[in-house]
């Protein structure tokens, strides 16, 4: 593999990880120029077949894992924990996101690695933690956004009224994926500085919080006019076994001093049956599209306004009502251009699967062309930043299997005779 000169140009990072969190993380580090060895087991990360048409290379998996190679180890063989010891060293980062305990049961946890590497960066990305009542838990991402909230914020439910959570994104996942790979690029910059190495430790818990940074926040204040009636009440509907479309609502009450927002900031349907969204947060650009609008007897931005006020909420319902009637009556490119022109944020409502081909992204070049040698040409999403100096670029496709194992090895000193011995042994696998 030919590493692009990016800001990470000459980092080495060891990559023991499954399913998204970590693996995206390493994408990103990737992307910017490391060098990332994805460790995994003989039958691979079991994220491989997930969705897949052809085995071990599912689509998904293939997205978050570009840009690596693969190295397969078998970690329970004390033969393959030493292969792990003797190519540590040259190694300047780690990243893991086992469940708590499998790392010292593999002996690859930190301290155990940092022994043989003191300038060592170890980022350790799990559902809840190393410590607490919950840190033993498995954390996959819809139990991360079940237990922060983020589900019931999404209020969503299922046909049987049974809550569902952000099923088009991993969100809590990505999220702690984005965190991991700013701090291990922080922590880089403090060994630049000192010398010295660290852990870092991230997890689905604390990425979904912080990204409800307001609704999990307390002040008191503000919170016995917002908040705490509401989680009375829910307290009460709890006790009494209530349905969650009725817990979803009384907090949607609860919560209904934004209701005067709603009307310029939601999704509407336009007259030639698509779907736009309004994204006026601002008095300016509300105010904007009360005049595109044509509204006139709205004055929710007043300083006397009471969101509070029943009457209000019922008043703002009213008015989203007539702002629905109103966006039907035209199609969307006309809104569009309408909205723009008086700087309205807007958007029409997209599918995920048509934006390759949208013209915004291909006038950023935001995808990137590849060709994998087993599915053929492809496009890819690209770096999630772009760097004028230190180009980032996706540096490869996603590996098959055990593809580098042998020349990672041997990049680290091991002859070629002793990995010939452990191919045959099954200690590591090649493609």
């Amino acid at each position: 593999m030919i590493m692009t000169a990016g800001p990470l140009q000459g980092i080495r990072v060891l990559e023991f990880t499954q399913i998204v969190a970590a693996p995206f993380c390493g994408c990103i580090l990737s992307d910017q120029g490391a060098d990332v060895v994805k460790v995994e087991g003989p039958k691979g990360d079991p994220h491989r077949n997930a969705g897949a048409v052809i085995p071990g290379l599912g689509k998904r998996w293939q997205s978050l894992n570009r840009g690596k190679r693969s190295l397969v180890v078998d970690l329970q063989s004390p033969d393959g924990r030493d292969l792990i010891y003797q190519i540590i060293p040259d190694y300047d980062v780690v990243l893991i996101n086992f469940r708590v305990g499998v790392a010292e049961r593999l002996g690859i946890d930190y301290e155990s690695l940092k022994q043989l590497n003191e300038k060592l960066i170890y980022c350790e990305i799990t559902g809840f933690g190393s410590e607490g009542p919950l840190k033993n838990r498995a954390g996959t991402d819809v139990v991360g956004v079940a237990y922060t909230g983020l589900m019931v914020g999404e209020a969503k439910v299922d046909e049987n009224g049974l809550p569902i959570g952000v099923t088009s994104s991993s969100i809590a996942d990505y999220c702690a994926g984005f965190s991991a790979a700013s701090s291990i690029n922080a922590a880089l910059f403090h060994r630049e500085k000192t010398g010295k190495g660290q852990k870092i430790e991230t997890s689905l818990l604390r990425a979904g919080l912080a990204i409800q940074d307001t609704n999990v926040m307390r002040e008191p204040v503000h919170d016995a006019v917002t908040r705490d009636g509401m989680m009375d009440e829910i307290a009460t509907l709890r006790d009494n076994r209530a349905s969650y479309p009725e817990i979803l609502a009384a907090r949607a009450k609860g919560r209904g001093m934004r209701a005067h927002f709603r009307s310029y900031y939601g999704g509407y349907q336009t007259e030639d049956g698509r779907f736009l969204v309004l994204g006026a947060l601002t008095p300016a650009t509300r105010q904007s599209a009360r005049t595109v609008l044509g509204i006139t007897d709205d004055h929710s931005d007043s300083p006397d306004f009471d969101a509070n006020d029943p009457a209000s909420m019922v008043a703002a319902q009213n008015l989203r009502n007539r702002v629905a009637e109103i966006i039907l009556t035209k199609s969307i490119d006309e809104w569009i251009v309408e909205l723009e022109a008086a700087g309205v944020p807007c958007a029409p409502v997209n599918i995920p699967e048509e934006m390759s081909e949208d013209p915004q992204v291909v006038a950023l070049n935001i995808m990137q062309d590849l060709t994998h040698p087993i599915t053929g040409p492809q496009k890819v999403v690209g770096p999630v930043a772009t760097m004028s100096e230190t180009p980032t670029v996706v540096q490869s496709h996603a590996p098959v299997l055990g593809a580098d194992s042998a020349e990672v090895l041997i990049e680290h000193g091991v002859s070629p005779e002793l990995v010939e011995k452990l191919i045959d042994s099954g200690v590591i696998g090649s493609a």
